[in-house]
């Protein structure tokens, strides 16, 4: 692989993370989009962007740690701004699901799971305006 491959991904997965974490939203609403764009299936698209996802929240969820650190008044078993009771109960649902979800993917056909896809970013930006115009 070109040395400027590498660079572009790297570039690219720096703006999506950013953008991703500007915007309050999993880099998977923005990665399974681009993906399909460059013509890779949807559902490796959509493994690939899980597999993505792990960095980003990552460093989401650090950088959510060290801004709240010092914060006062913050309810009890929290990291800064992150709930680690959250963080369990969420990582529990996810650990289990994931594989009926990877299943379905597989199962469903291409069109219908596009179409999820949409509806799922369309709600998304529905509930991003709400915050928007009620803030």
């Amino acid at each position: 692989m070109a040395i400027e491959w590498i660079v572009a991904y790297l570039a690219l997965g720096g703006v999506v993370g950013f953008v991703a974490g500007l915007l309050g939203i999993g880099g998977g609403s923005l990665t399974v989009p681009f993906l399909t764009w460059c013509n890779v299936r949807i559902q490796q698209a959509i493994g690939t962007s899980a597999a993505v996802g792990l960095p980003i929240a990552l460093s989401g969820a650090l950088g959510y740690m060290i801004n709240g650190w010092s914060t006062a008044g913050m309810p009890a078993y929290t990291l800064g701004y992150v709930s680690v009771p959250a963080v369990v109960l969420i990582s529990a649902v996810s650990f289990f699901t994931a594989p009926y979800g990877a299943r379905l993917a597989h199962r469903l056909p291409v069109a219908t799971l596009k179409k999820i896809f949409a509806a799922l970013l369309l709600v998304l930006s529905l509930k991003m305006l709400q915050t928007v115009f009620t803030a």
